[in-house]
């Protein structure tokens, strides 16, 4: 393997790797309650409304034209929507079901708290696979910015490795939440961060010879759509459920907003000709 791709690999790893410390601040407390829950939901739906609207569409858009750009994002929305009836809900552990018996003695407790770790454990993968796929242009963007030389490409995995921090929380939080388990929350945090270093694998061989950058544009752009369907069709639902809705809207402007600046942080460490 080339010395550069490796060097754009190990740059990716640290950001991709970032998402783990996130996970660990979350296993190192308690779970928290509902209402907390709820909050936080309306946080990482935040975080997800800010990258799809904010950063995949509009970066599409400006690069292969509105009327593209949109079409695009709306291939995604509607492509997920299709695929979201044929996904199954997801079943907890055993584990998880026997710890959740011993803590409600009455049978429709039990069964509310069981409804509550389902939703919320979707909510989570849902997470994950967001993460993951915006995870995966910025691994593109080490590998590009890496070519350009070490510094420049040290400076951006830096400014992903704490961008990437609240979101390996984002993905955690509910995980843990749902399943009692430490290492099933730190597990899917890590794996989500893996698509950093993916994408360097994937534009080191792929990209530009393989891939047109109006493809790649627009794939972005549906990715966008994709997100934000996932985040108001599963995420907002149960962050209103836990938190109410007035509660749940600040905590998801509070995330649009963080996620916002970091993303504005994030552009200032990338050299003039480049874009994520």
């Amino acid at each position: 393997m080339d010395s550069q791709v490796m060097v754009a690999l190990a740059l990716s790893l640290v950001g991709g790797f970032s998402t783990s410390l996130g996970a660990l601040f979350v296993i190192l407390n308690q779970a928290p309650n509902l209402k907390m829950l709820g909050l936080l939901q309306g946080f990482a739906a935040g975080l997800m409304l800010s990258i799809s609207f904010l950063d995949l569409a509009h970066n599409a858009m400006n690069s292969i034209g509105f009327l593209k750009g949109n079409l695009w994002f709306f291939a995604g929305v509607i492509f997920f929507a299709v695929v979201a009836n044929f996904i199954p809900e997801p079943i907890l552990s055993q584990s998880s079901e026997v710890k959740s018996k011993k803590k409600n003695s009455d049978e429709g407790g039990k069964d509310m708290m069981k409804k509550h770790r389902r939703q919320v454990l979707f909510s989570g993968i849902i997470t994950a696979i967001g993460i993951s796929l915006h995870n995966f242009p910025e691994g593109m963007a080490v590998f590009l910015g890496s070519m350009k030389g070490l510094r420049v490409g040290f400076n951006l995995a830096l400014a992903i490795a704490l961008h990437n921090i609240p979101e390996g929380v984002a993905v955690a939080l509910p995980v843990y939440f749902a399943t009692q388990s430490k290492w099933q929350a730190f597990k899917l945090a890590t794996l989500s961060g893996f698509a950093e270093p993916l994408g360097v694998v994937i534009v080191a061989y792929l990209f530009p010879s393989n891939l047109s950058p109006e493809i790649l544009e627009g794939l972005l752009g549906s990715v966008g759509g994709v997100m934000a369907f996932l985040t108001l069709h599963e995420m907002l639902p149960l962050a209103f459920d836990y938190a109410g809705q007035k509660q749940a809207v600040k905590a998801v402007f509070l995330g649009m907003a963080f996620m916002s600046a970091s993303l504005y942080f994030l552009e200032l460490s990338l050299p003039e000709e480049m874009s994520l």
